[in-house]
This record gives structure tokens, sequence and C-alpha cells, in this order.
């Protein structure tokens, strides 16, 4: 038996003993980057993903995020299984893709991390590479074909962050408050910061 085989017989079992004593359930769907193919955990009595990253010795940019806007929702994704669910919400507009600054979009596509760091009014911020190339062809084409004015600005700073203190129960009530960014209850932000490395990859669905 090779390590590669010894560690995903690992994983299984840890994950399996975590799901058994928080009553937490998978489906049995297939894997892929869309809403409707993930293994799902129910998220509320699941342990932190700290707790599973630590426990299972996963290496943090391995993990993949994929956020789905329709759904309010962030799965934390290791090995093709989802190993956490957080609720989330959005910039003012969560129809839209983001196209420019100041449309309340939160962009939609993939994204990488520019930095992390601790926030004065939302606890912490995780920041995302928007705009990137993908997000400046879909400014050019949005200008190009009208959508948008030819004067407007891509804008930037978006990122996945908390709420003020106090104000958790805006993401319970799915309050769309933000001007584009991803927002989280505070614990969740702090769970999800210090668990995830600076090359973890984070894909946004509509």
């Amino acid at each position: 038996m090779n390590k590669t085989t010894l560690f995903r017989i690992s994983f299984f079992v840890v994950i399996s003993l975590c799901i058994v004593s928080c009553g937490a359930k998978y489906t049995s769907d297939d894997f892929s980057r869309d809403k409707n193919e993930s293994r799902v955990i129910t998220t509320a009595s699941t342990p932190s993903l700290k707790k599973l990253v630590d426990s299972l010795k996963i290496n943090k940019n391995l993990l993949l995020i994929n956020i789905y806007k329709s759904l309010y929702k962030m799965d934390i994704v290791y090995d093709k299984k989802v190993i956490k669910t957080y609720p989330v919400v959005f910039g003012f507009n969560p129809f839209d893709d983001k196209l420019k600054q100041g449309d309340g979009c939160t962009p939609e596509g993939e994204f990488g991390i520019r930095a992390k760091y601790p926030h004065s009014s939302w606890s912490k911020f995780i920041w995302i590479d928007y705009p990137n190339k993908a997000s400046w062809e879909k400014h050019a084409k949005a200008k190009k074909d009208g959508t948008i004015s030819k004067k407007a600005t891509i804008g930037g700073e978006v990122g996945i962050h908390g709420v003020p203190a106090g104000y958790d129960y805006i993401i319970d009530e799915k309050q769309n408050w933000t001007l584009g960014c991803i927002s989280l209850k505070n614990k969740d932000i702090d769970d999800l910061y210090e668990s995830i490395g600076t090359k973890t990859r984070i894909l946004i669905f509509h």
C-alpha cells in the first residue's frame, strides 16, 4: 500500500468519525466545479475548518473555496469533497456579475488570493485578485457592447470578510450589504482565515 492510498484511507476514516459524531451527512454525488455536483456536509454541527485541517494535516494551499451566490453559501473543498460550508452574503446587487466599479455586484469566476490581513471593522480580510485577466476581458466586452459606459472603471479591493461587531444576524437574514465583497459571520471568517493558504483558489458561481 503506497503513501497516497494510506492517506486517502486515513482521510475518509477521520471525516467519517467527524460526521458520525456531529450528525452530518454526505450526498453520494461526485464532485465538480458546479453547485449541483459537490458532495455536501450539513454545516451547523461540523467541526471547525481549522480543526479539520489540523487533524488531517491538510496542505492549506490545496483547499478550494467554492462560493454560490444564488445559494448564499461557501463550500470548502478538499480532495473533491466538501469538508465545511459557511453561510455568506454579497454585494447589494447579488444577481449579476461584476463589470465595473460601483455596480454592487460580486465578481464571478476563478480567483486567487492577493493578501490576508486583520481588519479593524470586519475582523479579517482575504483580498482576492479581482480584477484579473478574465475580469478585464469582461469589462472591455461590456464597454464594447454598450452594457456599461466607456468611462466606467473596473473597480477593485474585493475580498472575503466579516461583519461589524454584533451584526452576525445579517448573514442569517441574507442581507446583501457589501459593495461587492463576500461577507461571513465573524467566527466563520476567523476560522476560514486561519485555515487557508495564500495559494488557495476561489471559484465564485452565480
